[in-house]
């Protein structure tokens, strides 16, 4: 997350905490979003190759998963104007339609991965 960002000539300092000590990276606000956006593609292909991984086990240790992932896609392209729907940022975080996906991937949650999400929802 970013601690502090400032304007300067058009160039924006960036600060990002990493263990314990504070980076000063000069780039324009196009670097950022480049960047920005690599990484974000470079989460949803590894989601997409690690189909191993399930949503409810991804809720359990980091508090998000792919369907956030979708609803915040979605959400940002609400803002920006653009005409998508859920199912449509499924599609694209999930790598192929959401139904297939769950068919092929997703497996019956056990009692001790509900048990966890019900824990973490109400911390």
């Amino acid at each position: 997350l970013c601690n502090h960002q400032s304007e300067s000539f058009g160039i924006k300092v960036v600060q990002r905490p990493f263990v314990g000590i504070t980076m000063e990276i000069n780039m324009d606000d196009n670097t950022v979003v480049e960047l920005e956006a690599a990484a974000f593609r470079r989460l949803v292909k590894h989601l997409q190759e690690r189909t191993d991984v399930q949503n409810i086990d991804l809720m359990n240790l980091a508090g998000f998963c792919r369907n956030c992932m979708s609803k915040w896609y979605l959400t940002s392209a609400k803002e920006k104007g653009l005409q998508m729907d859920y199912e449509g940022a499924r599609e694209i975080v999930y790598g192929m339609p959401y139904e297939e996906w769950r068919t092929k991937y997703q497996l019956e949650a056990t009692p001790e991965q509900i048990e966890k999400y019900k824990e973490t929802q109400n911390s």
